[in-house]
């Protein structure tokens, strides 16, 4: 499904958990099939690995541990979405991603009371799509590797490709 309002910002649509996510088309340089990532020692909680994708190593991270989710397995529908924001480029793992929108500036409404702080710091607001609300991510704090996400995850637990 893709929306065909002309003043707003292209957004690439993912699901995660059960709940769908919006990521600035802009900040995204492609989706790929999610494969096996190498384990990096040491790496956080959060970071699968690293793959190789068109001859660049980048980092994998799981959105569902960076989110405090449980790890799920990797199945078909599972993408490695590419994105690119202040020089880095990493890689993110999401459930499923398939659809693009248009999103209007003023159709992006602050987090709801209680939602801010701790557990809405990677997100930018929440927009009204049609029956769905969609999860606005800000790609520059899911990048900031010094914040942890909350009940972190052990990395690799549960995953399989």
């Amino acid at each position: 499904m893709t929306s065909t309002a002309s003043d707003g910002e292209s957004y690439v649509l993912f699901e995660l958990a059960g709940a769908t996510y919006a990521l600035p088309s802009r900040q995204i340089q492609q989706l790929e099939m999610v494969g096996t990532p190498t384990p990096v020692p040491h790496a956080p909680a959060f970071v699968d690995g690293v793959v190789s994708v068109r001859g660049q190593v980048i980092p994998a991270v799981s959105l569902r541990a960076r989110f405090g989710f449980p790890r799920a397995p990797h199945d078909v529908r599972s993408r490695l979405v590419i994105v690119r924001a202040q020089g880095r480029t990493v890689g993110l793992i999401v459930d499923s991603a398939r659809e693009f929108a248009n999103i209007a500036p003023d159709e992006i409404k602050p987090l709801p009371d209680g939602i801010g702080g701790t557990s809405g710091r990677y997100l930018r607001g929440i927009a009204q799509h049609g029956e769905r609300l969609l999860l606005i991510v800000d790609v520059i704090e899911l990048l900031d590797t010094e914040q942890q996400p909350i009940d972190t995850v052990p990395a690799h637990a549960g995953t399989t490709t």
